[in-house]
């Protein structure tokens, strides 16, 4: 007798920083993506700042505590959204981005002064380190690493095809 229960999504995730205008246009392709797999496949985003952008790793920072506030994808988005505003910005960007979602900016604050979701970021960035990362946004999925950035042109496509064959090799 078989059980019903479905399998563990395929899981996609991609390096990323927040203030990254290329990370921005990838924003498309994540679009699509979900919308193609839906609960199939698992986007995750990992932090890659760079250190060419100032507010990288606060808005990396401010990111977890958007997750912890349980709007981390809305908050993520909206940040990517103004990427010339947080180049030209900064921290209250991240703050106001908070409150225009609803979210505890008082606390988005104090976090940005703590640190305490320092570790999550420096993890994210070590580990993509170790597996060859050196831009965003670059995407891993199986075994395979592809790199974005002003090369986006058929990636998701890419994507595709090694999200298909997983998904195929579960039958």
């Amino acid at each position: 007798m078989s059980d019903s229960t479905s399998a563990a999504p395929v899981v996609l995730d991609i390096w990323c920083e927040l203030e990254c205008p290329d990370c921005h246009q990838a924003l498309s392709d994540v679009h699509a993506l979900r919308a193609r797999y839906g609960d199939r496949l698992e986007v995750r985003l990992r932090h890659f700042p760079l250190d060419r952008h100032k507010h990288a790793y606060a808005a990396a920072q401010a990111a977890e505590e958007a997750v912890d506030q349980g709007e981390g994808w809305p908050y993520i988005e909206a940040v990517l959204a103004r990427t010339t505003d947080l180049a030209r910005t900064g921290e209250p960007l991240l703050i106001d981005v908070a409150r225009e979602l609803g979210l505890d900016a008082e606390e988005f604050d104090t976090a940005l002064i703590d640190g305490r979701h320092m570790l999550i970021v420096d993890a994210d960035q070590a580990e993509g380190k170790a597996i060859g990362v050196t831009g965003t946004p670059t995407y891993v999925i199986g075994d395979e690493r592809l790199d974005g950035g002003k090369s986006q042109e058929g990636l998701r496509e890419r994507i595709e095809e090694i999200v298909d064959r997983l998904l195929a090799g579960r039958d």
